[in-house]
């Protein structure tokens, strides 16, 4: 199914998310409602959360080790791993801490608590849109031959059934050939400004 460690990453990233922000959620509301259910699924979601958190983490570093990437992306991975470590630690934290007051906060704790699952949330989007910076910005995780073919075929154009277009048809499309020295030949959509390279 997967075939390397970062393909496995990715699939385990997204589940931890949604369970920490539900998490939040069902804390909130709650709170707000008073209603013993709704703090027992953020229980359950929060420690769900903090172990997916734990199993994406290991898979990261796995990943890490074996993803082709230049310098760029090498410090990007840097700052990703950083802000994964402290997530998956302040999600335990949060998660022992619910554990250990399970049977009840105090009306001064409680607000603490959630306080820290809002700033905990925060970190966890921070990091997630980082390690998204990773693929989507600069290629890292994508091999060179798999990246290499995926432009040559971007290259070449394609074509839409009817009713498939895209939403901004309108917009000028450059369709690039490299010759053999690196430079490209290139025509323009009809309609386009007269413009020089």
């Amino acid at each position: 199914m997967w075939q390397t460690p970062a393909e496995l990453h990715a699939a385990l990233n997204d589940l931890p998310v949604v369970l920490l922000i539900f998490s939040l959620f069902f804390e909130v509301a709650g709170n707000l409602t008073k209603r013993d259910s709704l703090r027992a699924a953020g229980f359950w979601t929060l420690v769900a959360g903090a172990g997916g958190a734990l199993l994406a983490l290991i898979s990261g570093l796995r990943a890490e080790d074996t993803i082709e990437h230049g310098g760029t992306v090498h410090l990007v991975l840097e700052r990703h791993e950083t802000l994964a470590i402290t997530v998956t630690v302040v999600f335990g934290l949060l998660a022992a801490w619910r554990v250990l007051r399970r049977r009840g906060m105090g009306s001064r704790e409680r607000p603490a608590y959630i306080g820290a699952l809002v700033l905990g949330s925060l970190l966890l989007f921070w990091t997630a849109h980082v390690g998204g910076t990773i693929v989507f910005r600069h290629g890292g995780g994508v091999p060179t031959d798999v990246l290499d073919a995926a432009l040559a075929e971007r290259a070449t154009g394609h074509t839409h059934d009817p009713g498939e277009e895209h939403d901004n048809e309108d917009e000028p499309v450059e369709s690039v050939t490299a010759d053999s020295t690196g430079n490209g030949e290139h025509s323009h959509s009809p309609g386009t400004p007269s413009h020089e390279h």
